[in-house]
């Protein structure tokens, strides 16, 4: 069996199949079929040729680092997309997103365990060590066939190097065919996929570049930055309640839709009979998926922040947010996180007068697995620490407030139910609920049960929100609950990155919406306009300062 395995004719077939798999390997789960194994990549003609026309010297060895430099990054890069458009519905951007491999091993860890999490970070280091490993093998097998075979024949050598030239014309002219760089229009036999990879790539991370330029100037451009008598017309406390998960998925998809649309009808019904007005609309989130912080900021700083260089920049740009606005027109501002679980330096820039994290809100129960805290206990805790506080401790001011829920965030189990207002306490009431069902790990290899969690926990963080506004309907906030994002496709069933908007509150402002939430009750109108989430720090301001005209946000 050994000499057999020692076969010059196997080892090159060998070596050339490992190269083959490596070069078809898909970037999105949707083309990882055994279909995909029929695939033809024009890069491997150009490889094998290379190698065979350099041989084993010099050259060889330095076509070996080449192609090894080149197609193990494109390697990583593909899985690292088929990461990202599984849960992001977008490609991986090696300048704005190496940051999220810390956070996603951070989620892993709090969803299946550190050990778990630690075993996915070694094992993908051994990964990509053995496709080194691999590749480099590969290639010297090929550099070496000639010797190998025992020829030497500089004519056939040169055949060799000009057949190289002629595949690599070939594969070029699939990457412009496919990038629509060239009208001509040729059924080439196969594809140069990782080719293709690689210059979407470049040119991904040149425009990130670009509008990372042009962002930082528009940061510089705000014209609300000096002008007086900012959201006067609200009287009272206002609440931006970031519901995880929330997306347009809860109104049209039947799977979801049917158990979210009975429960809005519900509270819209509960609330107008408290006394409370109520408008809703449809907003376009800069992200899909995860990622919610890039919501947040979109909305505080009325700027599109869709990816983590944009965020970064917003944060040293000196721009004032909607709560840096707020507390210059009398408001005590303060953001509510309770998955925030360690230093948040960020939170400097962002206008917060006030930052209570997860160990600020007296959360004595279990935790939910990577959540750590069920809503309700949140919003209670909100009113302990600040509503519910003496007007001394706010110096007498209104109260401007974010709060980001953490139910529905995934891993989604197990799911809390509501309980009576006055039996929350510590939390501990809740540490039954924290150990019901089966653990992620178990559940998660289902997408069906993900699905019927998901379901669930989007329900239960609404009907929280509805029980906060019914709890507090004899002297209402004004309270505007939005989605940070839709749950990755294969959640949400929905690839739109769209999300609901409620105002609820006085009936006087909750008109004063119309610009963005212009459908009367709690289920936008199928035909709402879709609003930019970055458009509304703007309407809000024009919304309701008496300075400003109410502008129309369609």
């Amino acid at each position: 069996m050994r000499a057999f395995l020692r076969h010059p004719a196997l080892r090159l077939g060998l070596a050339a199949v490992l190269l083959h798999l490596l070069l078809i390997l898909p970037n999105h789960l949707g083309a990882l079929t055994p279909r995909a194994l029929l695939l033809l990549p024009l890069e491997l003609p150009v490889l094998l040729l290379a190698l065979l026309a350099a041989g084993p010297g010099r050259i060889g060895l330095l076509i070996r680092v080449a192609i090894t430099a080149t197609l193990v990054p494109v390697v990583i890069l593909k899985v690292a997309n088929l990461a990202m458009f599984s849960a992001l519905s977008r490609p991986f951007n090696l300048i704005s997103d190496i940051s999220l491999i810390e956070a996603g091993l951070h989620l892993l860890a709090g969803s299946v365990g550190g050990f778990a999490a630690g075993l996915v970070a070694v094992a993908a280091v051994a990964a990509t060590g053995l496709i080194l490993i691999g590749v480099w093998w590969a290639t010297g097998i090929w550099a070496g066939a000639w010797s190998g075979m025992g020829l030497r024949s500089g004519a056939l050598r040169l055949l060799m190097a000009s057949a190289t030239l002629v595949f690599s014309a070939v594969a070029a002219l699939d990457v412009a065919q496919a990038k629509r760089l060239t009208t001509l229009k040729i059924d080439l036999p196969g594809t140069a996929f990782s080719a293709r990879v690689g210059l979407e790539q470049v040119q991904l991370m040149r425009a990130t570049l670009a509008e990372l330029a042009a962002f930082r100037i528009a940061a510089r451009i705000d014209p609300f930055a000096d002008l007086p008598a900012l959201l006067d017309l609200i009287d009272r406390d206002v609440i931006v309640v970031f519901v995880e998960s929330y997306g347009r998925t809860s109104l049209d998809t039947p799977q979801f839709a049917d158990l979210h649309r009975a429960t809005l009808s519900r509270g819209e019904e509960r609330l107008a009979q408290a006394g409370l007005a109520m408008a809703s609309g449809i907003l376009g989130s800069p992200t899909r998926g995860g990622q919610s912080w890039l919501a947040h900021s979109t909305f505080a700083n009325g700027l599109w922040i869709a990816d983590q260089t944009r965020y970064r920049a917003s944060l040293v740009s000196g721009r004032q947010t909607l709560f840096h606005l707020a507390a210059r027109s009398g408001f005590h501002t303060a953001a509510v996180m309770p998955q925030i679980t360690m230093p948040w330096p960020e939170s400097a820039a962002l206008g917060f007068d006030t930052i209570l994290a997860a160990a600020d809100l007296g959360y004595r129960g279990k935790p939910f697995n990577w959540v750590t805290m069920p809503d309700q206990f949140t919003f209670a805790a909100l009113d302990r620490l600040l509503r519910d506080q003496p007007d001394t401790a706010s110096g007498g001011k209104r109260h401007f407030i974010q709060i980001a829920t953490g139910t529905s965030h995934a891993p989604w189990v197990p799911v809390p139910r509501l309980v009576p207002w006055q039996d929350i306490g510590d939390g501990t009431i809740f540490n039954a609920m924290a150990a019901e069902g089966d653990p992620p790990d178990v559940v998660w290899r289902d997408n069906d049960r993900v699905r019927a969690q998901y379901r669930l926990a989007i329900d239960y963080a609404l009907q929280t929100v509805l029980a906060y506004a019914e709890l507090h309907a004899d002297d209402p906030p004004l309270i505007i609950v939005l989605g940070d994002h839709q749950a990755a496709e294969f959640v949400a069933l929905d690839s739109r990155a769209e999300v609901p908007v409620h105002v609820i509150g006085p009936a006087d402002l909750v008109a004063r919406a119309e610009a963005f939430a212009a459908t009367p009750g709690l289920i936008p109108a199928p035909d709402a306009p879709v609003i930019p989430m970055n458009q509304l720090r703007d309407l809000v301001l024009q919304a309701y300062s008496s300075a400003l005209p109410v502008m129309d946000g369609g």
